[in-house]
């Protein structure tokens, strides 16, 4: 029964967040009905110790980096740059080929340790301007993003910085480059049949005589300003940004240490902060804040008048993208505490080969908490011993479980109710039921390509 009731609130939620429901206000009803389910005593204090501490925790460590990531997009897209780097992609590529070029953008920033979220919203403005002078169908971007930005760069590409491939680090004692060779081969699977799928769909709307569409909401505003900006001004930025988070990356532990202690004008005691676990999201803030200066700085004139009005947008969307994403961190916090979710974690112990059973379980709790980081983390907490204990008898490298629990992370985690895809169709305008389709396809590719990792292994290992 606790297994019904677990599976139950997760249909709710992916059935009301594919409706086009607010996920914010569906969240708690879908967590609270589970607890409800349960152990009626239990509503309120899972909701006010569990789920809003989880939520309110999540928007105290990202709203920042949502914040910088909406108004860079924004003054990215008011100064010109943009359409500007359209412009030049489109000379270099052609028109018929704007999914690769979207696709490659996404990767270069998500891998050179840009927010997955940011990437979201820096990238929309360029892949509308590029859809829309293709005349490619706009509802097939949310799948060209996702495909670019939450896929091999990831989790699959030897070296990411992104999250997803950190967090195995601390439970195999491995680093961001385990199993390169994996890594690598995932990823050209996944970009050859991601590229050639988001392909097929285009023709299949050429032939039908369908083009960008008219009446989208959320639509970037068109630039009016006589001269397009150099294209090298314009891909400053976003350089910039790429370098300087790299940069204080490094240089932010060094600075502060493993902690920080402050002392404020009449408190009793010192505050610390544990620097290590904020310093990557201080050097994307600081990052973001510095492109964005330099965009005001180089483009000042177009970017004036607009300013005002355009950055109100911006914070109302990334004020929405939080609280969606946040409301998914506390729905996942509450679920996990269910013992309904320790009837999955122990079934998914069963299954004999260790790295399909690492693969089955990262990617299935991933999708149940709507989460790829969360997935792994509780994946790993949970069955990390077992996976090593099982690896080490099978002779199997930790690093080849690193990289398989890194990718699996990154599976199932897309499905309806995941916070990156709602603040993805949030950006760009549109509805589940109308984009999900192509997102959830490039998640297949994406879960198959683990399972493709671990047979490739097998065939080379010995």
């Amino acid at each position: 029964m606790s297994l019904i009731i677990v599976l139950l609130s997760l249909a709710l939620l992916m059935y009301v967040a594919y409706r086009g429901f607010s996920v914010i206000l569906f969240a708690p009803v879908a967590a609270l009905l589970a607890v409800l389910l349960t152990d009626p005593s239990l509503v309120p204090p899972m909701f006010s110790s569990v789920f809003m501490d989880k939520m309110v925790g999540f928007v105290k460590l990202y709203f920042p980096v949502f914040l910088l990531g909406a108004v860079f997009g924004k003054v990215i897209e008011l100064s010109g740059f943009s359409k500007s780097i359209v412009a030049l992609v489109i000379r270099l590529v052609g028109r018929e080929r704007a999914m690769l070029a979207i696709v490659m953008v996404c990767a270069v920033l998500t891998y050179g340790g840009v927010s997955l979220f940011v990437v979201v919203f820096a990238v929309y403005p360029f892949a509308a301007e590029m859809f829309r002078q293709g005349d490619i169908p706009k509802r097939l971007i949310p799948g060209t993003i996702a495909l670019g930005a939450f896929t091999f760069t990831m989790d699959a590409l030897p070296g990411s910085p992104q999250i997803q491939n950190i967090i195995p680090t601390s439970f195999f004692q491995t680093d961001t480059w385990a199993a390169p060779w994996l890594g690598v081969t995932g990823s050209v699977f996944i970009l050859i049949c991601g590229l050639a799928y988001l392909e097929w769909r285009r023709r299949q709307a050429l032939v039908r005589g369908e083009g960008y569409g008219a009446g989208h909401s959320n639509e970037p505003e068109e630039f009016t300003h006589e001269k397009l900006p150099h294209p090298a001004l314009a891909l400053l930025p976003l350089l910039l940004v790429g370098v300087l988070n790299k940069v204080f990356t490094l240089l932010i532990p060094i600075y502060y240490g493993k902690t920080h202690s402050m002392t404020l004008a009449g408190a009793a005691k010192p505050v610390a902060t544990e620097v290590t676990k904020v310093a990557a999201i201080w050097a994307v803030e600081a990052a973001l804040l510095l492109g964005i200066l330099s965009v005001l700085a180089l483009a000042w004139k177009p970017i004036r008048a607009r300013f005002s009005e355009g950055t109100k947008t911006a914070i109302s969307g990334s004020l929405l993208a939080s609280m969606n994403t946040a409301s998914e961190y506390g729905f996942g916090a509450v679920i996990a505490g269910l013992p309904g979710f320790l009837v999955v974690a122990d079934a998914l112990k069963s299954v004999p080969n260790p790295l399909v059973n690492e693969a089955i379980a990262v990617t299935t709790l991933a999708g149940i908490t709507g989460s790829a980081s969360g997935g792994m983390s509780i994946a790993l907490a949970a069955m990390s011993e077992t996976f090593i204990q099982a690896a080490n008898a099978a002779n199997i490298p930790l690093d080849v479980l690193h990289r398989v629990a890194s990718m699996a992370s990154g599976g199932m985690d897309t499905l309806p109710h995941n916070g990156a895809v709602i603040t993805l169709l949030a950006v760009c305008g549109l509805t589940h039921r109308v984009s999900y389709g192509d997102i959830f396809a490039v998640t297949c590719i994406k879960t198959m390509s683990v399972f493709v990792v671990i047979g490739t292994y097998y065939m080379f290992a010995h």
